[in-house]
């Protein structure tokens, strides 16, 4: 399937999730991460991980193939705290991890990104139950991590060098 039509594609998922939850109240299951992994490859121009791939979703040529574990969360009412990142993989092999962040259209308007051993260590550290199963909410993770892209911005160019040449 060519890149137009998976553009296409998930610009009607967008439009499909988005009307789902105005209409039946909740967000429709597994649908942001997967936009979440088109949008975070797409706009932080990684490559998507082989088939089978255990632990992470894309790899990034730039950063000498970094193994990248892609998380999604959509954020329907800012003013709601305690927002959660689905379960990091811990045990699993990986560099770093990005968080999507998207809006209630399912649009992306952040991208946080987090090194893994920033990560362990915090979760290391943490005296909740929830951390030391990987479990991490939206706010720590943008403490631990660092701002990538934002939608007025584009890509950061002191975290993502790969825009030259």
């Amino acid at each position: 399937m060519g890149l137009y039509a998976a553009n296409k594609l998930i610009t009607q998922a967008r439009q499909l999730a988005a009307e789902y939850r105005r209409t039946m109240g909740k967000p429709l299951p597994g649908i942001s991460n997967e936009i979440a992994l088109h949008d975070g490859i797409h706009l932080l121009e990684l490559e998507p991980a082989d088939e089978g791939a255990v632990g992470y979703d894309a790899i990034d040529p730039a950063r000498d193939g970094l193994k990248i574990q892609i998380k999604s969360r959509t954020i329907f009412d800012e003013s709601k705290s305690g927002q959660r990142i689905g379960q990091l993989k811990v045990e699993q092999d990986w560099d770093a991890v990005v968080l999507v962040l998207m809006d209630e259209s399912y649009e992306p308007f952040e991208i946080y990104e987090a090194e893994r051993d920033d990560l362990l260590e915090y979760i290391d550290k943490a005296s909740s139950s929830r951390a030391k199963r990987g479990a991490l909410s939206v706010a720590r993770f943008k403490i631990i991590g660092r701002l990538a892209w934002t939608r007025e911005e584009g890509l950061e160019p002191e975290v993502w060098d790969n825009q030259a040449g």
